[in-house]
């Protein structure tokens, strides 16, 4: 169905947004939209063709400073036959703006389509590494330029203009009411193909290889921090520039420590004795042992905080704290005399240790009737 003046939505409302709406949520709201509405992922569906035009016209209509203002003022009215109008042009040069490659309307040059593909490294770090941060030699498979032909897969280090796109780099369909461009398979988008393939790589410019690379980790790190190191992937196509490499950090479990972003924790077993008393103990940090005092009267789960014993922050002179959570350990296999002594101190805090004293749910009922 033609839509006419009078039965056309408001862009605002086919958008999705406010009228105050800026430039970037009109391109997500309008991206959405497309993505839903778009006749590829819609064969044969008119209605989807119809919303997916239509979203179009808004977005084309919204995104343009004067034409917005004149809807804003006059409605339809005001942008009917304003400025370019809506057609296919407009269409696929917001597709470019908004998909790059995903209907392959990119607006980038060649070099960017043949830019080398990024490598991922996947490098194991002990708890201490990742804290202060150490430089590794990594071993990374990874093919090399052809030095023969210079990455440009040519004998001649010449190329010639594709014949199936004639050198655009793409290729277009019309499909309905607008075009649609896709990416030259014969070319891959470079807009030239290889005429007399180099025998040293066979015409791919790169060769397989093996590279070793010193990589510096900085201090703070932890699993899932990517350290990338610019233009050690694989090298372009045709001589196009190299992706790169990211190394992705893993870091190894601790025996006595684990972290909390900048924060250290672990626990230390305490005596019965110390606890009561207190103590001076010494106690493990990344940096060595370091003394702690424990006061007297301590209770099992409590925490002491050493500042400044944590994890270094990333790029940055702050550190974290080291958090100790301290236990008390219960003897056991007492001896006579331990057993006596023991029951001695029981007495005289009048604690009530006989075997044979009422049981602490024998208590709560009798505190519970007395309560009746």
């Amino acid at each position: 169905m033609r839509r006419t003046l009078a039965n056309k939505r408001d862009y605002y409302e086919v958008l999705a947004v406010e009228r105050n709406a800026d430039a970037d949520t009109l391109k997500k709201a309008f991206r959405k939209l497309a993505m839903q509405y778009h006749p590829d992922r819609n064969p044969g569906d008119k209605d989807a063709e119809e919303k997916f035009k239509e979203a179009s016209e808004a977005y084309e209509v919204l995104s343009d400073p004067d034409r917005r203002a004149r809807f804003d003022r006059f409605g339809h009215q005001g942008v009917e036959g304003f400025g370019q109008g809506f057609n296919t042009a407009n269409i696929n040069d917001i597709f470019g703006e908004i998909f790059g490659d995903i209907f392959g309307g990119g607006r980038g040059g060649r070099g960017a389509r043949n830019r080398g593909a990024d490598l991922r490294y996947n490098l194991e770090l002990t708890f201490e590494e990742a804290a202060f941060g150490t430089e590794v030699s990594v071993k990374i498979p990874r093919p090399r330029r052809c030095e023969s032909c210079e990455g440009t897969g040519s004998k001649s280090k010449q190329q010639r203009q594709c014949p199936t796109c004639g050198g655009a780099g793409e290729v277009r369909f019309t499909q309905g009411f607008f075009a649609v461009a896709r990416t030259c398979n014969q070319c891959g988008g470079s807009g030239s193909v290889v005429a007399d393939p180099c025998k040293d790589c066979r015409g791919a410019g790169k060769i397989e290889s093996q590279s070793e690379l010193s990589v510096k980790i900085p201090a703070g790190v932890d699993t899932g921090t990517r350290v990338r190191l610019a233009g050690e992937g694989e090298p372009g196509e045709q001589g196009g520039p190299s992706g790169d490499l990211y190394v992705v950090v893993h870091v190894k479990e601790h025996a006595l420590f684990h972290r909390e972003e900048y924060e250290v924790f672990c626990e230390v077993p305490i005596s019965f004795v110390q606890a009561t008393l207190g103590a001076q103990l010494e106690v493990p940090t990344l940096d060595g042992m370091v003394k702690m005092k424990v006061p007297e009267g301590t209770q099992s789960g409590k925490v002491f905080r050493l500042k400044g014993k944590g994890i270094p922050h990333v790029h940055s002179s702050d550190r974290g704290d080291q958090h100790v959570r301290v236990v008390v350990e219960t003897p056991q296999n007492l001896s006579k005399a331990q057993r006596d002594l023991l029951m001695k101190f029981a007495e005289v805090s009048g604690e009530d240790v006989n075997p044979q004293s009422k049981s602490f749910f024998d208590k709560v009922k009798e505190l519970l009737t007395d309560k009746k």
